[in-house]
């Protein structure tokens, strides 16, 4: 049973992969076949929660990772709707995960996907990632706990999905009340429905094996369990192998596509992603499949990273391939301290009720 769980979580990976480099093909920009903060950012663009012109367009690939969660979930008598797990703090966390994602440029998946690119940059981040998991891990050590769901209705649990749906159909029919970059990394897509189809393939094979970014590595530390490890490494496999086949591989730090190479703020940013993520239960990813799959206290986390998102270029935090901005670099130490301090707060009232 547990051979065949491993070789799941692998063949997850692999198409995880193998997609990603596929979608670049089909018009993504280089090493960001899939991306949840940069796609999440483009969202919020195409509904007009930003302005900033480059990166506006409503990305199917998050509407199928939502949609193929759910699907999955009720074929497998998983779905459950639940939620109450301190929403609000839920919130924050998302946000900040955003601010450090956009000053890295990528979440914990588009950074394996830059690393099997060759972009070196992302080995920087996948330094301070860790670091991150490893803050976040001494707090869970210490008894850091969002406290416990409770069940709820399945209208609270499907409703993300069905934000989702009338996205796609905002999407496809492209009323002018959206937003369509003309240029930039918005405007570089995949045809809706290929795009749409990969994000319900890697959705549903997201959650039925529980593929996690921040989980692989908190749990290679907590319990030397790899299980979810094997899935991170089997994406950058396929991914690298992709890229080299293409002729999309190319080692180093300069000229990589939609990135930086400040090594210094692509370490802090993913630091803030790591902690804030294992605090959270997951990342971005694993958020998403949650919400999918019923739990509403992953779907507020989406919602604070889409209102992170939008701030982030409503006020200049987001870095670009010129580096990041002064404001952004407050941002993430600001960031940084409040996560420390929701750690530190949610630790003395565990502590307090024994």
């Amino acid at each position: 049973m547990k051979n065949k769980k491993t070789l799941w979580m692998i063949l997850t990976g692999l198409v995880v992969g193998a997609i990603s480099v596929g979608l670049v093909l089909a018009g993504n920009p280089k090493n960001m076949g899939f991306c949840i903060a940069c796609f999440v950012r483009d969202i919020a663009g195409g509904v007009g929660m930003h302005q900033a012109a480059i990166v506006q367009y409503i990305r199917p690939e998050i509407i199928g990772l939502v949609l193929g969660a759910l699907i999955m979930s009720v074929a497998g008598k998983e779905f459950r709707a639940q939620g109450g797990s301190s929403p609000m703090t839920r919130f924050v966390l998302g946000f900040f995960v955003m601010v450090g994602a956009l000053m890295f440029l990528g979440c914990p998946l588009r950074m394996v996907l830059r690393i099997a690119g060759g972009d070196l940059n992302a080995v920087v981040g996948l330094v301070g990632f860790v670091g991150g998991i490893l803050l976040g891990i001494l707090c869970l050590n210490q008894g850091f706990s969002l406290r416990r769901t409770y069940a709820q209705s399945p209208l609270e649990g499907g409703m993300i999905s069905a934000v989702n749906v009338a996205l796609l159909v905002l999407v496809v029919a492209a009323p002018p009340v959206i937003f369509f970059s003309a240029e930039g990394p918005g405007s570089m897509r995949a045809p809706i429905w290929l795009a749409l189809a990969a994000g319900l393939i890697v959705g549903a094979l997201a959650q039925k094996t529980r593929l996690c970014m921040v989980g692989g590595l908190r749990d290679a530390v907590l319990f030397q369990d790899f299980y979810l490890l094997y899935g991170f490494i089997a994406i950058i496999v396929a991914a690298a192998i992709g890229n080299l086949i293409t002729g999309n591989f190319n080692l180093g730090f300069a000229g990589q596509p939609v990135a930086h190479s400040d090594a210094l703020w692509n370490f802090m940013g993913m630091v803030l992603v790591g902690f804030a993520s294992v605090l959270l239960g997951g990342c971005p990813l694993r958020q998403l499949i949650l919400a999918g799959s019923g739990n509403s206290d992953s779907a507020v986390t989406v919602l604070g990273m889409f209102v992170g998102a939008a701030c982030c270029h409503n006020f200049k935090l987001a870095s670009s391939a010129d580096g990041p901005t002064p404001n952004g670099k407050i941002a993430v130490i600001l960031g940084l301290a409040v996560v420390a301090a929701i750690a530190a707060l949610n630790i003395q009232k565990q502590k307090s009720n024994k």
